[in-house]
């Protein structure tokens, strides 16, 4: 029997690949029917940047996964910071809140099967403004899914710590029975704080990308590809 009982899995970066801005803004422009050409896309995109490092703009984003509200507002902060007016301002938002733009990576499948097999209880745990219990269902997983801990739901976001007991307590089990996996330190790696053993993979840069392996080797079991 695996000394883990339990893995929680953020959701952007460590499951499903988030596309980079440029690809935000070129398919946000598609979908507003507006100018794709490069430097449309490259102007767009350097007024978001700059609009990110706005401190108004950084205070809303700490907060934003708190709550479907504040999720809304910080983003029209931020459109509104960077110039832009709709429809693309509508549209990057639809993109960005579309959970088909965020496939997941090949290798998720098999090791939350894997996972599941060997009597590991799975949680999700994600900083999101939207369920996602719907985009399990859809790509066929969420009969591995014991529990959703999404901050929208909750009024509280990572780094803080209450939402890790939240995922803890849902499935049941102590702080040192569970793996906490994620792609950000300052974030997913807060865990450790209330005792999670954590692993913190790189965020996925490609939709083909493999690296869940290390979950399955920690936890002591092989995950076997569909």
């Amino acid at each position: 029997m695996p000394s883990i009982t339990a893995v929680l899995l953020d959701w952007r970066g460590t499951l499903v690949h988030t596309p980079p801005l440029t690809v935000w803004v070129e398919r946000s422009l598609r979908r507003a029917g507006l100018d794709t050409a490069p430097p449309e896309v490259a102007r767009i995109e350097a007024a978001l940047l700059d609009a990110f490092q706005q401190p108004e703009v950084v205070r809303a984003d700490a907060v934003a996964d708190r709550s479907v509200a504040l999720h809304r507002k910080s983003y029209d902060l931020l459109f509104a910071t960077a110039g832009i007016p709709d429809p693309l301002a509508a549209a990057l938002y639809e993109v960005e809140s579309d959970p088909t733009e965020n496939p997941f990576a090949p290798d998720v499948a098999p090791t939350l099967a894997a996972l599941a097999g060997a009597g590991i209880r799975i949680g999700v745990i994600s900083d999101i403004h939207f369920d996602l219990r719907p985009v399990f269902a859809a790509a066929g997983l969420a009969g591995y899914v014991d529990s959703y801990v999404l901050s929208y739901e909750h009024g509280v976001s990572k780094p803080d710590p209450a939402i890790f007991r939240i995922a803890l307590a849902e499935l049941g089990v102590e702080p040192g029975a569970a793996l906490m996996v994620g792609d950000r330190s300052g974030y997913d790696g807060a865990a450790v704080e209330v005792g999670i053993p954590t692993l913190l993979v790189p965020p996925l840069t490609d939709p083909t990308e493999e690296r869940l392996h290390l979950v399955s080797g920690l936890c002591g079991i092989t995950a076997q590809r569909r």
